[in-house]
């Protein structure tokens, strides 16, 4: 009879026992109902297909020029890579750097991460330093903004349309489509299956299978029978700190991450990304997000300014919109994750699942904060008809793409196994 698969549940670490999946099914934690597995059929073998073609897109969506604008037979037009040198010019370098990181770099190094390791594996072959590629994968997964960065380039175009006559480029289709393969090919490459398929060539199962365990009164998650769940790669081993046979060693035995019982320091670092962005969200705020210079004079325009004049001018849809990614959102993560983490530290039992689903819907809308980072961007690259009018970012951007920033860091340094912990230890006492 084959022995079932443990597997611990990332979010509250209750110890469950994998059951077979349907193609397009999902197995989800029966404590906190977040989701552990989603059954696929070739998921590595559609990856590629999707990878492979975000790769040939990435190309054209960074050669090619996003959008034109026209005005009195001046015209400008701007690749992506031009608005990020824009903004560098123009000083404010910090927000260059981080519309770079999160339009460019990291879409390029996911594209390149996920082909590193599907096509040895579809010829049949180990990756080269897997380890490698996984890790690059875990890190540009999260920042990549490519669906942000479509809905900030509407919202530049609804905006321009008023002043100038706006000419879509090749890369604005081409990143359109890319949006919707990218997605595609993360949602299919399961990095758990790749894993399986890296063993199997390795004849390494047996090595890397989850343990075999004696039941205990009163244990009900990993760590009461001394089990750490790896963050990298998911696999379900035995603590260092008290197995002997693995004394002095900290890594996982198969990506050789580090492995944490919880995450380091998890509501002290939660706090001081958090306490930064408190400070940060009142100038980005306040203080002009653009500065607007033309034949009519000068004007510093707020996040809220823009918002006004998106509504009054028609477009009360992405009024909305901006609106939400741009200042209710922001505010609701910091409240919310200042939240979790007062009730965590006080050890409160108060609706564990309910704060669970909190940090879920957190992580789930952080990125969309950016929104009006991208539309400055889009903004100050292309009203640059020095007669005219021209177009700059003013310090309250710098301010507010730090805030988001930091919130999306809180939200990855905040342990959500936390929340549970309380709750456990008051259960076994009852018992």
């Amino acid at each position: 009879m084959t022995r079932r698969e443990l597997i611990a549940c990332e979010e509250c670490d209750l110890l469950q026992l994998a059951a077979p999946l349907e193609p397009g099914s999902s197995l989800r934690c029966r404590r906190c109902h977040a989701e552990l597995r989603r059954g696929r059929t070739n998921g590595p073998e559609y990856a590629l297909a999707f990878t492979l073609a975000s790769a040939m897109l990435l190309v054209i969506s960074n050669v090619f020029p996003i959008v034109g604008l026209s005005i009195n037979g001046n015209h400008v037009q701007t690749t992506l890579a031009g608005s990020v040198r824009m903004l560098y010019t123009h000083g404010t370098w910090p927000l260059a750097v981080l519309v770079f990181l999160t339009t460019i770099l990291m879409p390029v190094l996911q594209t390149v991460s996920m082909l590193w390791l599907l096509v040895p594996l579809k010829l049949g072959r180990v990756p080269w330093h897997a380890v490698e590629g996984f890790r690059l994968f875990q890190l540009a997964r999260p920042w990549g903004m490519t669906e942000v960065l479509i809905l900030g380039l509407l919202v530049a175009l609804v905006k321009l349309a008023h002043i100038a006559k706006v000419v879509p480029g090749t890369a604005l289709w081409s990143f359109i489509v890319l949006m919707l393969l990218l997605a595609a090919a993360s949602a299919a490459f399961d990095p758990r299956e790749i894993w399986s398929r890296i063993c199997a060539m390795k004849n390494a199962g047996g090595v890397w299978r989850s343990p075999p365990l004696k039941p205990r009164r009163m244990a009900v998650t990993a760590s009461d029978y001394g089990l750490v769940l790896c963050e990298e790669c998911g696999l379900l081993v035995r603590d260092p700190a008290r197995d002997p046979a693995r004394l002095g060693v900290h890594g996982c035995p198969r990506c050789k991450a580090h492995l944490h019982m919880r995450k380091p320091a998890s509501l002290s670092r939660t706090w001081a990304y958090l306490s930064a962005a408190m400070v940060l969200y009142i100038p980005a705020n306040v203080l002009p997000v653009m500065n607007t210079s033309s034949l009519f004079g000068a004007q510093k325009d707020t996040i809220m300014s823009g918002v006004v004049y998106l509504w009054v001018s028609g477009s009360w849809p992405l009024a909305v919109l901006v609106f939400i990614a741009s200042i209710v959102v922001p505010m609701l993560k910091i409240l919310g994750l200042a939240y979790l983490a007062v009730s965590t530290q006080l050890r409160s039992q108060w609706l564990p699942v309910q704060r669970t689903r909190i940090y879920r819907a957190i992580e789930l809308v952080g990125r969309w904060s950016m929104l009006d980072i991208y539309v400055i961007t889009m903004l100050v690259a292309l009203v640059q008809f020095q007669a005219l009018a021209t177009i700059e970012a003013g310090p309250a951007s710098i301010a507010f793409g730090a805030v988001v920033v930091l919130t999306l860091l809180a939200a990855m340094a905040f342990d959500p196994r936390l929340i549970w912990d309380a709750a456990e230890r008051d259960h076994v006492r009852a018992q």
